[in-house]
């Protein structure tokens, strides 16, 4: 086992200092800054994953299919619609050249909500009047 103990600089709220246990032992082929940028990648990824489990408030989605064929077609237009929104998030992020994790998604899923054309693609949300 291997014990990194690393800091963030010059990122705001950061811990004074992080500790990463790790199974890679080989110190040429799996650099220790490497170990540290990878862990903090991983925490992105699974940020973004607790993202699909957890619905941000005022966001009200549930299944209406009536098959289990049907469910699965729905969630996967769910999913695509959510990898879209990513995107466009990543495009504005790098357009004010931040980082694409900084900006709040349920932000993004109302802007694009306003500025689609055709209404009743996406339910609406609490506050436009929807369920």
């Amino acid at each position: 086992m291997r014990v990194i103990d690393y800091k963030l600089d010059g990122v705001e709220g950061a811990e004074p200092i992080y500790r990463l246990v790790a199974t890679a032992l080989d110190l040429k082929s799996v650099p220790a800054k490497e170990l540290a940028a990878l862990s903090h990648e991983r925490g992105e990824m699974e940020t973004a994953l607790d993202g699909l489990k957890t619905r941000p408030r005022g966001i009200k989605i549930a299944p209406r299919s009536k098959t289990p064929d049907l469910v699965r077609q729905e969630f996967y237009c769910l999913m695509m619609a959510r990898f879209a929104t990513r995107g466009l998030m990543h495009e504005a992020a790098l357009r004010a050249d931040i980082e694409p994790d900084r900006l709040p998604f349920l932000h993004a899923v109302r802007v694009v909500r306003r500025k689609l054309a055709v209404r009743g693609a996406i339910p609406p949300s609490a506050e436009e009047g929807g369920s």
